[in-house]
């Protein structure tokens, strides 16, 4: 198959990796022509994942039309942030199959990927690839498991056909909404563990492991309410895009999300956190507007109300497990 991964981050860069071994033809585009240069020079991709040598067959270059050409009867992989996720669908043909990696709400619009494109390539076959997965594991050829979600069976399939191997697992679903809330969600659900961690031991009545496991579950169940009010269907939270990917990110030490959490409550401001992090932590611009979505569908989420007081400084990190420890009882 020919594939062209848009996008040479971290994520990109290891599916690329991954298509390469299976066997396929991958032309993997950076914006950047130096950095495309740098990289397809040295066999390594130094900014994101330097200690994984990118295989001998894989290209590398920075002409978008070349990407698109090349992927014109295979598969096109948008391995941008949520930011760029519009500007990149404008840009291709109607006629290339699509998947997208990125993760949230579009900041401004509040659309969902599914959405952006049915606005801007309505009769476009397009869909999103996600699941429970850091990109060094991937690209060290770690064991993963991954969903490929559309609506379009034969898309998701094409998914299987080029990354399914034996260290990566890839599942189909028919519910591209679903996936894709718990890909926005758990961002945000990411930050508050982190939080609660951070502040575990500063005091006698800190919280701790009890806390963490309240907080990955009633996350959950904001995910899912949201994702029902758009749509969605119930079965998708607990399969791989939703307690999957909401586990690993709130729990696993390479997530970026989790770190600002942490950093949140060491008392270190939001800008110094960003500036550290030197990539995107999308649970920060995705926090603001699923709340509004959240508001707009008449969805309670606390959690991610919480949240969002927190990242705007209007609340300090103590202060946000008293707001949820003080909510009134009610029934699970």
């Amino acid at each position: 198959m020919k594939i062209s991964v848009l996008g040479a981050g971290a994520w990109g860069t290891a599916l690329a990796i991954q298509a390469a071994r299976a066997g396929h033809a991958v032309h993997l585009w950076a914006r950047d022509a130096a950095a495309a240069g740098l990289m397809q020079a040295s066999r390594r991709n130094q900014a994101y994942l330097p200690d994984n040598p990118l295989p001998q067959a894989l290209q590398i270059g920075a002409d978008l039309g070349a990407a698109v050409a090349h992927a014109a009867d295979g598969l096109t992989i948008i391995a941008t942030p949520m930011s760029g996720l519009r500007g990149t669908l404008a840009a291709l043909p109607v006629h290339q199959r699509v998947l997208w990696l990125c993760k949230g709400f579009e900041a401004g619009t509040g659309r969902l990927g599914h959405e952006i494109a049915r606005e801007l390539q309505p009769a476009m076959r397009v869909g999103v690839l996600s699941g429970p997965s850091f990109a060094q594991e991937v690209a060290a050829g770690r064991p993963t498991a991954l969903v490929a979600a559309s609506g379009d069976a034969a898309l998701s399939q094409a998914a299987v056909d080029a990354f399914h191997g034996e260290r990566l697992r890839v599942y189909t679903s028919a519910d591209p909404v679903g996936v894709e809330v718990g890909g926005a969600v758990k961002n945000v659900m990411a930050i508050a563990v982190g939080v609660c961690d951070g502040l575990s031991g500063s005091a006698p009545d800190a919280p701790g492991l009890n806390a963490r496991a309240a907080l990955i579950t009633r996350g959950l169940a904001e995910m899912l309410r949201l994702g029902l009010a758009l749509g969605a269907k119930a079965e998708t939270f607990m399969g791989l895009s939703g307690l999957g990917d909401l586990v690993l990110t709130a729990t696993g030490d390479l997530s970026r999300n989790r770190r600002v959490g942490l950093l949140l409550a060491q008392g270190l401001a939001l800008p110094q956190i960003l500036a550290e992090l030197g990539h995107v932590a999308e649970g920060v611009y995705s926090a603001p507007t699923v709340l509004a979505r959240a508001r707009a569908a008449g969805v309670e989420m606390p959690v991610t109300e919480a949240m969002v007081a927190l990242l705007d400084g209007r609340v300090g990190a103590p202060q946000v497990v008293e707001l949820l420890m003080g909510r009134q009882a009610r029934p699970e």
